[in-house]
């Protein structure tokens, strides 16, 4: 837990694990590297948390950054792409802080991609239909992001839910963001906005009197990709998202600002600093 002087608390919150190809996570950076910072499995999978943020500001608002991979699969699909339990971990893990899903004023997503939305249903019942989660919650999503979903391309067209869009919309609860700011948040938070991985990620900017905290979502899934150079398989323009990297790290360095991992198996939140070569940066201070 990240407590600030403000009184706003920032707990990071697991949802359900997975294992996905670490060649594919490392992009074309060579496994004599990547095996340096997380080992790989017999399959050449590799450990991934689904960590969500829970933010519980000062006047008792709870705001949730994602919700994760969530329990939504069928088990054939839940082992096709390595997703660990079958019961919805975020819930659980929620109410050992105290806190129930309906508690929750505010859900923030980064993008639609089911890693990061998935926990937004409820888990698999064979013959059940999915249900929507949060019932109380308004939900904020960027409009490109919510535009990606609805007519997705067909390399990325499996990282959906086709259910999860008329769901949200029904809820009436739905804010699509057109900007770096958000009605449902109010104007204490930003959005740093990216196109490398996919196109409009929201990456929330969380203010707190202990500096700036950005939750890096897939733009910088974990503290190995903080390194420059290094991208993902999955992301859609990997020289677009190192320029767009490489410029919020400059920036949190120069601010003493801090990133936030969804999908580091070991480091939730570290402190960016420079290391004192050209675009090369790393994280202290790191909280598990």
């Amino acid at each position: 837990m990240v407590e600030t002087a403000e009184a706003h608390r920032i707990r990071p919150v697991l949802g359900n694990a997975q294992r996905l190809d670490g060649g594919a996570m490392f992009g074309n950076a060579p496994k004599a590297l990547w095996s340096k910072w997380i080992a790989a499995d017999e399959q050449n999978r590799i450990p991934l948390a689904c960590r969500a943020a829970l933010v519980e500001e000062a006047g008792g608002r709870r705001i949730l950054f994602e919700t994760g991979i969530g329990a939504f699969f069928a088990p054939k699909l839940r082992e096709r792409f390595g997703v660990e339990d079958d019961r919805h971990v975020l819930l659980d893990a929620l109410r050992e802080h105290g806190v129930d899903p309906d508690d929750i004023d505010v859900v923030v997503l980064s993008h639609l991609h089911f890693d990061h939305a998935g926990g937004l249903l409820s888990a698999f019942e064979e013959g059940a239909p999915p249900r929507l989660l949060f019932h109380k919650a308004r939900y904020v999503v960027g409009a490109e992001a919510w535009a990606r979903a609805l007519a997705p391309h067909a390399r990325d067209r499996a990282s959906f839910i086709p259910e999860l869009m008329p769901l949200l919309e029904q809820s009436g609860r739905l804010e699509i963001v057109d900007g770096t700011t958000s009605r449902a948040l109010g104007p204490d938070y930003r959005f740093h906005v990216s196109h490398g991985h996919t196109p409009g990620l929201l990456c929330a900017e969380i203010p707190t009197d202990a500096g700036p905290t950005v939750f890096a979502a897939d733009l910088i899934p974990g503290a190995p990709w903080v390194h420059v150079p290094i991208t993902m398989g999955y992301d859609r323009y990997a020289e677009l998202l190192i320029d767009e990297k490489r410029r919020l790290l400059d920036d949190l360095a120069t601010r003493g600002g801090r990133l936030f991992f969804t999908h580091d198996p070991n480091v939730a939140l570290g402190t960016v600093v420079r290391d004192g070569k050209r675009d090369s940066f790393g994280v202290e201070g790191t909280v598990r």
